[in-house]
């Protein structure tokens, strides 16, 4: 079995987004031609019928999915979630967005510890966090607050959040540990 068939299955789940090969080769120090040959064997491999993942391929990207076959669950499932209050994740996650954002998935699950690619589409779809793309990296999407969102919660500005400042401090530390206060 190719070594780097796992690697690239466990690196396309993590990240959740479309993921071009010249970063997958970087991330795990392959050639481009590698990580394009490992992917279409990860796609012939999760082709049976005992699996619930697909690969999708777009020129020279590629992202982990779910199989259409399983769109009526999947969209069961969202519904549900979106007539639901927010889960204890959704609202961990939102709290972090509105404290520590605008930030990437990537400082977001470093915070949280966990894949958060199915809370912060659900926050989307529901209007409580918006997304725009990173004008320093391509392939990377900034995550804030809404204005529906703090509309909401009857405040202008997320500054006005109780303790603000506190966990300002607090994410400032996490981003630059290397930096001592003077």
């Amino acid at each position: 079995m190719n070594s780097l068939l796992p690697k690239l299955e466990a690196l396309l789940f993590i990240y959740g987004e479309p993921m071009d090969f010249k970063k997958i080769s970087k991330t795990l120090k392959v050639s481009e031609e590698e990580a394009a040959a490992t992917a279409k064997e990860l796609a012939e491999n999760l082709k049976s019928e005992d699996r619930g993942l697909f690969i999708v391929f777009d020129g020279n990207k590629v992202q982990l999915t779910t199989k259409p076959d399983f769109s009526a669950l999947l969209e069961t499932v969202i519904k549900e979630e979106l007539h639901e209050s927010l889960t204890p994740a959704a609202l961990e996650t939102l709290s972090i967005v509105t404290y520590a954002g605008p930030m990437t998935r990537a400082e977001l699950e470093y915070i949280r510890g966990v894949n958060s690619s199915f809370t912060m589409r659900n926050l989307l779809i529901r209007g409580l966090i918006e997304r725009y793309p990173d004008p320093k990296r391509t392939n990377v999407f900034i995550y804030k607050p809404s204005f529906d969102l703090l509309k909401h919660i009857g405040i202008s500005k997320v500054e006005d959040l109780p303790e603000y400042e506190k966990f300002q401090a607090l994410i400032a530390k996490l981003r630059n540990p290397d930096e001592q206060p003077k």
